[in-house]
């Protein structure tokens, strides 16, 4: 595996791969590397010629600095685990290599990073956007992978490559679970065996509503879960949405989209976790 820091070297290896007509997947991630990264990269690994894993806490993603300062970092357990999959290229910029200056990209969103996630984490969308665009600039990527976990983002960085015209496939990928059905993340590592055990009841909730989508009402739905959540001491819930998949805006009723995603946050401990389950699509 080649392990690239700066920027102009890795371009100068990927020209030519790309000159020849060659295919470069790209996962791009922050680390902390767990069995749902390495399954984008295997799939990346799939249909592509080439694939290159970037690793970078991007700080300007953070509204809340003591979240990123506890972000996990495990740079060289993440360098063997991406090795032991044959993954290609590892890129591992500083931040100075990123953000040489201070940041001044805008974009438009059309309010998609005003809802969910972003109504809890003012500025965390511009700052994947930005982070994900000069990435896409320095791999020219043919595809990128992206897990579904975090759906937000995804269709975030969907709608961005279309309208600034980076000629990438965005390549959404499955959640892969624990045991307990808890969705894999790197936050994963900071929560207790007692709070990893509580968390199953993001998921448990999730496959409740979809069972139960279509016949019980929206708000009938959304009030047992808040019932549910009052209960539990170890689990605060901060947001639970049925939202259409390509606006986000919330619904009222079945009956206003046929695309339609139940998207959940909570806080175990001190440990923010999301997830979602598509309810019809």
């Amino acid at each position: 595996m080649k392990i690239f820091q700066a920027s102009n070297e890795i371009k100068d290896y990927l020209f030519p791969i790309l000159k020849d007509g060659k295919s470069i997947g790209f996962v791009p991630t922050m680390g902390a590397l767990h069995e749902g990264h390495l399954s984008l990269i295997t799939e990346a690994k799939e249909e592509n010629n080439l694939v290159v894993c970037s690793i970078f806490v991007n700080p300007i993603q953070f509204n809340n600095k003591e979240d990123l300062k506890k972000y996990p970092r495990t740079h060289e357990t993440d360098i063997q685990k991406l090795k032991s999959i044959n993954c290609d290229v590892l890129f591992m910029p500083s931040e100075e290599e990123m953000y040489p200056e201070a940041p001044t990209e805008t974009f438009d969103f059309e309010g998609l990073n005003k809802v969910l996630e972003g109504k809890f984490r003012p500025g965390h969308f511009e700052g994947v956007t930005i982070v994900v665009k000069r990435l896409f600039e320095i791999v020219n990527p043919t595809k990128a992978y992206f897990g579904i976990k975090d759906y937000q983002q995804m269709l975030i960085i969907h709608n961005q490559v279309k309208k600034l015209g980076l000629g990438v496939e965005i390549v959404p990928c499955s959640i892969i679970r624990e045991e307990n059905g808890l969705a894999m993340s790197s936050r994963n590592e900071l929560l207790s065996p007692v709070e990893r055990k509580q968390a199953s009841i993001l998921y448990e909730t999730l496959k409740w509503v979809k069972i139960r989508s279509g016949f019980a009402t929206i708000e009938e739905i959304k009030q047992q879960i808040r019932l549910q959540f009052k209960k539990n001491k170890f689990v605060e819930l901060e947001y639970f949405e049925i939202v259409d998949m390509y606006t986000l805006k919330s619904l009222n009723r079945w009956a206003e989209s046929n695309n339609i995603i139940a998207c959940i946050a909570a806080n175990v401990g001190n440990v923010r976790l999301i997830d979602n389950i598509i309810l019809f699509s």
